[in-house]
């Protein structure tokens, strides 16, 4: 085959034909990856899949601790019918009404807190590699990149929603996370950054509007937070079976 004729055929032309993993960098890449709806459209059309990739580790680099990473995540995690939510070192109670408001029922919620980093690091593999929960949210502050690799590793054996959330300097830091975005808060929303995705880059930022937290507490008399945080070595065997 000459030059030429290589160069017109449909998979020089179209990567995707030749496997549906491959992509231009110019391109946002589709495959054949499984995703959950992110909810909100403007942050879709700029998302690999369209949507939340399930099975890999998503990095959410914030500002600050309540930039609006859980009413971001909502929409996703209201999809995932009954299974268990793992909330995993938050920084602050979660309030459970605030939650409830945005779809999550608090019997999905279990909140787990350990003593040390090392342990916080034992209890994320071990949930993504029982494939047992639908989603798990894993607030940590510096994480080596040998442990980002076992976290990366343990989530590809299954189809959890794994989002790890680290503060915003560590965006300098390489990750094997294929999606890695930044999350500033703005009036009225957030600033969404594109540290990371497959595709092109994208300088500037993605504003999002977002329903103000007192909206959601609109009907709600108590704002309370979920019972006490369980022990991650005491409740995993159960967890994980």
């Amino acid at each position: 085959m000459q030059h030429s004729e290589m160069m017109a055929s449909p998979a020089a032309l179209n990567p995707a034909a030749l496997h549906p993993s491959l992509w231009r960098a110019s391109q946002l890449a589709h495959g054949t990856m499984p995703c959950l709806e992110t909810g909100f459209a403007a942050l879709s059309q700029q998302l690999p899949g369209g949507g939340w990739p399930t099975g890999s580790l998503v990095e959410l680099l914030v500002q600050q601790p309540g930039s609006g990473e859980l009413r971001l995540l909502a929409p996703a995690l209201a999809q995932l019918q009954g299974l268990p939510v793992v909330l995993l070192q938050p920084p602050h109670p979660p309030q459970a009404l605030a939650l409830a408001a945005q779809g999550l029922s608090p019997s999905q919620l279990l909140w787990l807190k350990t003593d040390s980093s090392k342990d916080a690091l034992w209890a994320a593999e071990n949930i993504l590699r029982s494939g047992s929960c639908g989603a798990l949210l894993f607030w940590q502050g510096q994480v080596r990149a040998d442990s980002l690799r076992r976290l990366h590793l343990a989530a590809q054996g299954g189809n959890t929603l794994f989002c790890l959330l680290r503060p915003l300097r560590g965006a300098h830091d390489a990750s094997p996370a294929p999606l890695r975005l930044s999350l500033r808060p703005a009036a009225g929303g957030i600033h969404i950054g594109f540290v990371k995705r497959r595709g092109p880059q994208r300088d500037a930022p993605l504003f999002l509007p977002l329903q103000p937290p007192s909206l959601l507490l609109r009907h709600a008399t108590l704002d309370r937070p979920v019972p006490a945080p369980a022990p991650a070595r005491s409740v995993l065997p159960e967890l994980v079976g």
